[in-house]
């Protein structure tokens, strides 16, 4: 049972990303808030086998655990490995020599070899909970998938936007999806042109001021990229409201992306 007064006390004092309610009343002051999109897109869990790739603080995790998952790994391994006093400082010489970072060096440069120092959170929250949660650190993106298996249902939260190749590593979820992959991602949508399949390119840190941010998509390219990844279904489940623009749109309007978050549905 959770309670433990002074694993309590660290969890109060420690800086987090994700916002987890842990009951008696103690939760985590994430950066990120609950989202809604996800929250209205969550399949039922109960008894089943949950992968949760790119888990951080393991909000997703400990909240598949609580739902009856009979299984839960969380795997991770850029946060939890990553060196981000290191890679601040290589971003801030890259702004001051005009260059952009390197992709490589944004995705591998300042993973430690000894140590995982932004896992400590996940680890709080484990042993507060006294989770059974089974934490992995390793790259997908590289990683062994026969021997991590398949799962009944894969979380793919906040991470496919982050990736160079995107469609590489839907096919890589899809490896790992025995029943169902809830794919959430940064997107776009565009007035006038809901049927294209449109994408957006940031060659900097446009979105979110962060340069490992490098692609989002509208609804009919992130549908288009899983069934190319070799998912046979893709379902929209949840997309964040969209302004509405006057029922006459300028060119202006037409042709102008508004940021969103997508949540799609990936049968294979």
């Amino acid at each position: 049972m959770p309670g433990n007064p002074q694993l309590a006390q660290q969890i109060r004092e420690r800086h987090w990303f994700h916002t987890i309610d842990l009951g008696d009343g103690l939760v985590t002051d994430g950066d990120s808030r609950p989202s809604q999109v996800i929250a209205e897109s969550m399949p039922y869990l109960r008894d089943k086998s949950v992968l949760d790739i790119g888990a951080w603080d393991g909000k997703y995790s400990f909240e598949a655990e609580m739902a009856g998952a009979g299984r839960v790994v969380a795997l991770d391994h850029y946060v939890w490995r990553l060196d981000p006093v290191a890679r601040q400082a290589y971003y801030d010489e890259c702004e001051r020599s005009g260059v952009l970072p390197d992709p490589d060096m944004v995705d591998n440069g300042f993973l430690v070899e000894d140590g995982t120092p932004g896992k400590a959170g996940f680890d709080l929250i484990h042993g507060y909970l006294d989770s059974s949660v089974e934490a992995v650190v390793g790259d997908f993106t590289t990683m062994d998938l026969d021997q991590l298996g398949t799962f009944d249902v894969v979380f793919y939260f906040g991470v496919l936007y982050h990736m160079v190749d995107p469609i590489g590593a839907l096919k890589r979820v899809k490896q790992v999806t025995g029943g169902l992959a809830v794919i959430e991602t940064a997107g776009v949508h565009v007035p006038g042109y809901e049927h294209s399949s449109l994408v957006e390119f940031y060659a900097g840190d446009e979105l979110h001021a962060d340069y490992g941010n490098w692609f989002a998509p509208n609804v009919a390219a992130l549908q288009g990229m899983c069934r190319a990844a070799g998912f046979r279904r893709v379902e929209l489940k949840s997309k964040t409201p969209i302004p509405k623009l006057p029922r006459k749109l300028s060119r202006g309007q037409l042709r102008s992306p508004v940021n969103c978050r997508i949540v799609v549905h990936a049968y294979p």
